[in-house]
């Protein structure tokens, strides 16, 4: 076990539990869509390490370099890619989808949130998993729930704000981060709008393209409608996450 200064951020997929409805087909088709979510938000950090998906979060570490600094910029740019990543694979599912569900016809309405903390971090190996622990790890968890008045941001601690560019720095804005057991912080946010570079324009796929893609997700859709799998019940009720 090892004990050194690491970079924490969780990207967590918000609106989720309005998204869902709880129709059971629905349940199943948006499991698929978040896993498809995360998959982009994944791929588009390769600057930082998973740790482990928390449901519908993927939680992300990286460890200092030897005199315990961080790569420039990493945290904005990261943060930048993971927001065009996550609406680029958002459109797509919702634009090219035959699926008439509530899963699939919303899955353009679910947005992204971002929280990061630098702290003293235990890495341990268990077998093939990585660990995470110390008294930080439970202070970027605490951070999702909080009272900035945005549906979409990234929010950070001061150790990480003082991480940011200078354009990311001038506009971010201060909130008082009450966290239970752990009492009060500093947080620095920013619209990620205002971080990122336009969205790209989603491509409308061929009708054979689009039916292709429906029948691969019927298919994977029958042995839960033959009661030989039951939806990931984590993805309705994540620990620490906020409904949006």
């Amino acid at each position: 076990m090892t004990i050194q200064p690491t970079l924490l951020m969780i990207a967590d997929i918000a609106g989720y539990t309005r998204f869902m409805k709880f129709h059971y087909m629905s349940l199943v088709h948006a499991q698929e869509i978040v896993a498809k979510l995360l998959e982009a938000i994944i791929d588009a950090a390769p600057g930082m390490r998973l740790a482990k998906l928390e449901g519908d979060a993927a939680f992300f570490y990286l460890p200092s370099q030897s005199d315990g600094s961080f790569g420039a910029a990493i945290v904005a740019t990261q943060a930048a890619a993971i927001y065009r990543a996550f609406h680029a694979c958002a459109a797509d599912l919702r634009s090219n989808t035959l699926c008439p569900c509530d899963g699939c016809t919303q899955a353009g309405d679910l947005k992204i949130k971002l929280v990061g903390h630098v702290g003293a971090v235990a890495v341990q190996k268990v077998k093939r998993m990585t660990e995470l622990a110390g008294v930080d790890v439970i202070v970027v968890h605490r951070m999702l729930k909080n009272a900035v008045p945005l549906s979409e941001y990234l929010l950070v601690t001061k150790p990480v704000y003082e991480m940011l560019d200078a354009p990311t720095r001038e506009r971010a804005s201060n909130v008082n981060l009450e966290m239970d057991d752990l009492g009060s912080a500093q947080g620095y946010y920013v619209d990620l709008h205002d971080c990122a570079d336009a969205l790209p324009t989603v491509a409308k796929l061929p009708v054979h393209a689009r039916l292709g893609r429906h029948l691969k997700l019927i298919c994977r859709s029958v042995p839960y409608i033959l009661g030989l799998k039951k939806p990931c019940v984590a993805f309705r009720n994540v620990p620490g996450a906020v409904a949006a």
